[in-house]
């Protein structure tokens, strides 16, 4: 529940949108609101606050923006305090099981495809196989508290009775305890798309809304390739990052000195 609004300063320094943005800040972080409840409706807010439509508007999409706020159009619609992002460090390897277990999430799977296929020729290429060898391919959709965020597919090696193991947890557990496969390195490229229907209806969004899309390959210790995948991530509930480090430079080119 909205706590009681606070009295507008008028003619200071702040501006009136800027104080209410700051005013549901505070109420979320204190907790008198929870992701998904409803804000009350525009007309009465602002009325509650003593402001215009337009300024409580300029608020909410600040809010909106910065991904406090869902906003959904429509008679039911409204405004609605947003899952908190969660922060995805691709710094290591971590697959997404480990990465909300550090966010203190409970991840969770719905597999879509579980099936040994004939490797396309981008995945045989990356995975060092001859074209149109068999590769398992798993998809699945990943959630995080009450709402997906990702859609991963990913295609392995043909490996015996992967197919037959519990594929809703972290596959690259499996693949290190099983296989004695773990992935210690890999090669990732990043490009924002726009989500297909299909993918739009798995994933809880409209088709066209902005993903990112990470295409991954893995590789065991010895270099061998263990995974290709083409995950999407919903940006609006998933901030990635990557930490990097200033190394010595390299030498530059030329003859090398005698010892």
């Amino acid at each position: 529940m909205v706590r009681t609004p606070p009295e507008l300063e008028r003619g200071g320094g702040v501006p009136a949108h800027v104080q209410i943005e700051r005013w549901l800040l505070d109420a979320i972080s204190g907790g008198d609101m929870a992701p998904g409840d409803r804000l009350p409706g525009e007309r009465e807010l602002a009325a509650r606050l003593g402001v215009s439509r337009m300024t409580l508007r300029q608020a909410l999409s600040t809010l909106e923006r910065d991904g406090v706020l869902v906003r959904v159009p429509g008679r039911s619609g409204g405004a609605f305090v947003a899952e908190p992002r969660v922060e995805c460090d691709l710094t290591g390897l971590a697959g997404f099981t480990e990465q909300m277990r550090r966010a203190h999430l409970r991840a969770e799977a719905r597999i879509l495809v579980a099936r040994l296929v004939s490797a396309p020729a981008p995945v045989a290429a990356a995975l060092k196989l001859a074209a149109g060898a068999p590769v398992h391919e798993v998809a699945r959709v990943r959630s995080a508290g009450r709402s997906p965020v990702a859609l991963e597919r990913s295609f392995f090696p043909e490996l015996p009775g992967l197919l037959e193991e519990d594929l809703s947890g972290s596959l690259y557990a499996l693949l290190a305890e099983r296989y004695d496969l773990a992935p210690v390195t890999a090669v990732e490229h990043l490009d924002p798309v726009v989500a297909a229907p299909a993918e739009a209806a798995e994933l809880g969004i409209e088709p066209g809304a902005p993903l990112m899309r990470i295409e991954r390959t893995a590789y065991a210790g010895d270099g061998t390739p263990v995974e290709h995948a083409r995950d999407l991530f919903r940006p609006d509930r998933v901030r990635i990052s990557v930490r990097s480090g200033v190394s010595a430079p390299a030498p530059p080119p030329g003859p090398t000195a005698a010892p």
